[in-house]
Formats: C-alpha cells, sequence, structure tokens
C-alpha cells in the first residue's frame, strides 16, 4: 500500500466561485473594494511597482498554502475515518480554505498578477493517519502553521488594505485551530499570544 495520497486537482476543486462575504467592521473600505472587484474604490495611494510585485508574491505564497490546505481537508474527508459529526465541520473548513484561495487569487488578477495554480499533486502522510484523532492533529497542524503564516505575512504589505484581509484570514484560521484542539480534548486557547 502507498503511504502517501496523489489527489489529482480534478478531484479537488469544482468550478465554483463564490463571493466572499467580508465584514466591513473588519476589513478597510479599500480591501472590501479590492475584494469585491470595485477596482477604482481600491485605488488608494499607489504602490511602487517593487512594493506591488512584493504584495503579489505574498498573496501567491497564501494562495498555494490554501491550495494545499482544501487538499488536506479533501484527504481528511476521503479517509473514512471521521465520524458522522466531525466530517460536516471539515468540510465545512475545506469550504473557507476555497473561499480565501477564491479571494486570494482574483486579488492577484486584480493587481495584475498571475494567481498560482494548485499544485498537480500533494502528497500527505497517509501512514501517520489511523484515526480520527489523527487525522485532527494533522489538520490542526496545518491550521497551526496557516496562522504562523499570516501572522508573519501581516506587517510585511506594502498595501494596508491586503494587512487586513490576511489578518482577517488569520482569524478564520485561528478559529479552525482552536476548534480542533478542543475536538481533540486539548485547550482550544494553548496561551495568550501566537509565536
Amino acid at each position: 500500500m502507498n503511504n502517501h495520497l496523489i489527489v489529482p486537482p480534478a478531484q479537488l476543486f469544482q468550478a465554483r466561485r463564490r463571493a466572499l462575504a467580508v465584514s466591513g467592521a473588519v476589513l478597510s473600505g479599500a480591501a472590501v473594494a479590492l475584494l469585491g472587484g470595485r477596482d477604482a474604490m481600491a485605488a488608494g495611494k499607489k504602490a511602487s511597482q517593487g512594493e506591488l510585485e512584493a504584495d503579489i508574491r505574498i498573496l501567491n505564497t497564501a494562495l498555494g498554502a490554501e491550495f494545499e490546505a482544501i487538499a488536506a481537508y479533501q484527504v481528511g474527508a476521503e479517509s473514512g475515518l471521521l465520524t458522522s459529526g466531525v466530517l460536516p465541520v471539515a468540510v465545512q473548513f475545506q469550504g473557507h480554505h476555497k473561499e480565501h484561495a477564491d479571494a486570494l487569487a482574483a486579488t492577484v488578477r486584480k493587481m495584475g498578477g498571475k494567481p498560482v495554480g494548485a499544485k498537480a499533486q500533494y502528497s500527505f502522510p497517509l501512514e501517520k493517519l489511523k484515526n480520527q484523532s489523527d487525522v485532527l492533529r494533522f489538520a490542526a497542524g496545518l491550521e497551526k502553521g496557516a496562522v504562523s503564516a499570516y501572522l508573519g505575512a501581516v506587517p510585511l504589505f506594502a498595501d494596508r488594505s491586503l494587512s487586513q484581509v490576511a489578518a482577517s484570514i488569520l482569524g478564520d484560521e485561528a478559529m479552525h485551530w482552536a476548534v480542533l484542539r478542543q475536538v481533540l480534548g486539548e485547550s482550544p486557547v494553548p496561551s495568550a499570544f501566537m509565536s
């Protein structure tokens, strides 16, 4: 038996585009406009070409991680190891990652960049996934990594509205991580600060 699952992208992604529902209280008007496709409203202080390219690279890095998360949740959903009470939550979290990916790709395009695509295949270590707890720990580890990655990205954006978008996604990833830890019987918030 192969210890790694290779997931073709055709099985991972359906052609569905949903509008990103973003709370105006959380995001600036410019960020909402940028994600909503209102380029004229999103235009504010013009970034230099170098700043724009750096922001696009950061967004594409985040987009690649979102594609990996989508694939990972697909592995968990198809593993047969999740109970009927847990499976819908995993599918919901995967849906959040799809929405993040759609928003990030649209933003990269609006900024004049080319969004990265999903990899042709992903390799995940199935030998470590023997039961539901293993799958949830795997997912929790990915979510913790996502929180750390977005935390690191927030201060790097030249366009501060993109920092707000990244912080909003970071909050969602942190909630995923907390829920998964809670289901595992671990403290959902293990410390006062995320490092």
